[in-house]
């Protein structure tokens, strides 16, 4: 068999990754894949340096995804809704990450990144979802939220 030489092979792209997270919102429960559809999606490269700053961080490394919102359980009908609730998906880190693990396919990876971002805007912690995670153990160098 004859292989492509890596030099034409790119990697996954910003859209690739975000058509792995639509996949794996696709692949939850109806209730929650309805929830999940009403959180903009925002893929990059990396986390802006403002955000990174703002959540103290330093390296763009550490940080595969992001929830930026207010918990269901915390919001209100008298709430004045200022910008959307977002998971945030960091293709680099990402792809880093993948490439470190090994024996772990990228779409597996998005998914446990989106949902467990998704898991913050249903109001759960860290704590909750390593409760209830199934593979938290390969996860656990994962970049915290």
């Amino acid at each position: 068999m004859t292989q492509t030489p890596w030099t034409d092979t790119l990697p996954p792209a910003i859209d690739d990754i975000e058509a792995l997270a639509i996949v794996a919102c696709d692949a939850l429960p109806p209730e929650f894949a309805a929830v999940a559809r009403g959180v903009h999606l925002r893929v990059e490269d990396f986390a802006p340096d403002d955000l990174l700053a703002e959540i103290g961080l330093e390296d763009p490394f550490e940080l595969s995804g992001l929830y930026i919102g207010v918990p269901m359980p915390e919001k209100s009908v008298m709430d004045q809704v200022t910008a959307p609730d977002t998971i945030w998906l960091f293709r680099r880190p990402i792809l880093d990450e993948w490439a470190g693990r090994g024996g772990v396919t990228l779409g597996d990876l998005v998914s446990h990144v989106f949902v467990h971002e998704l898991a913050h805007h249903f109001g759960w912690s860290d704590e909750e979802i390593a409760a209830i995670a199934p593979w938290t153990d390969w996860t656990e160098d994962a970049a915290e939220d």
